[in-house]
């Protein structure tokens, strides 16, 4: 089994602590250059190797890995030069790959079989979140709003967060109910935010952002969410970076204490 892992994305960070590897070395997606805060307890003595978007080559060669993880979606223009340093595995793509990601990652860490214990245990939480929504499951929907830094994004089906959302059974609001990634919505797109429950989350700080500037426009105050007091913000880091189990697992917790304690 591999001793020496790389990682270059939050994701993969995500699987290779969950099924009980610590990389060495790993690339991260935060603003701050930090490990998730979620992750950072699991993570200690992890060298950084720049940002997700960048990773430092020439850091990631002086760790001599013996296995690199990442994804074609974000490095396949340095795929050639990180396989000439170590064995390099890529997954097609990030977030609603998840699960995916996860077996893959596990099978290049010689750790199949607690990736399947991971699978089964939130499959369970999920089932038991189901449960106990019972009446209430169908007619709550559920908006996931993500301020970014210059823009907004309403998240669908195909992300991280859609897929949980439907694992869970809830429904989406029209607007947000389409296989696609994201959306940027502007002013105009509002109206479009809201549903029963409006999950939002700053990747950066919230004071100044593009939502806070949104939350101070009428249009804000006349959602169904806002009104009856069921808008919430919940961590970036779990719901929109960390695009692995340990991270949805997180994410499942938030649903019950949001919707199932409501």
């Amino acid at each position: 089994m591999p001793q020496r892992v790389v990682v270059l994305d939050a994701g993969e960070l995500d699987s290779a602590l969950a099924v009980g590897v610590v990389p060495i070395g790993a690339a991260v997606a935060t603003l701050d250059g930090s490990v998730p805060g979620y992750l950072s307890a699991r993570a200690t003595g992890i060298a950084r190797i720049g940002s997700s978007a960048q990773p430092n080559l020439e850091a990631i060669v002086r760790l001599a890995p013996d296995l690199i993880l990442g994804s074609r979606v974000r490095h396949r223009a340095i795929y050639d030069r990180l396989s000439r340093i170590a064995p390099t595995v890529f997954t097609e793509t990030v977030g609603v790959t998840w699960k995916a990601n996860l077996r893959l990652h596990a099978a290049a860490l010689g750790r199949c079989a607690e990736a399947e214990r991971l699978l089964g245990t939130y499959e369970a939480r999920i089932a038991a979140f189901r449960t106990a929504m019972g009446d209430r499951l169908r007619s709550t929907r559920v908006s996931v709003v993500r301020s970014m830094p210059g823009h907004v994004r309403l998240y669908m089906r195909a992300s991280f967060i859609g897929t949980i959302l439907e694992d869970a059974g809830l429904p989406r609001p029209e607007p947000q109910d389409h296989a696609r990634f994201a959306r940027r919505a502007g002013l105009e797109r509002i109206p479009d935010m809201d549903g029963d429950v409006v999950f939002v989350m700053y990747y950066g700080d919230a004071a100044g952002s593009p939502l806070a500037t949104m939350m101070a426009h009428p249009l804000w105050g006349r959602l169904d969410a806002v009104r009856r007091g069921r808008v919430y913000e919940v961590p970036d880091d779990t719901w929109a970076l960390g695009v692995g189990v340990l991270a949805a697992e997180r994410v499942v917790e938030d649903l019950f204490r949001y919707l199932v304690a409501d």
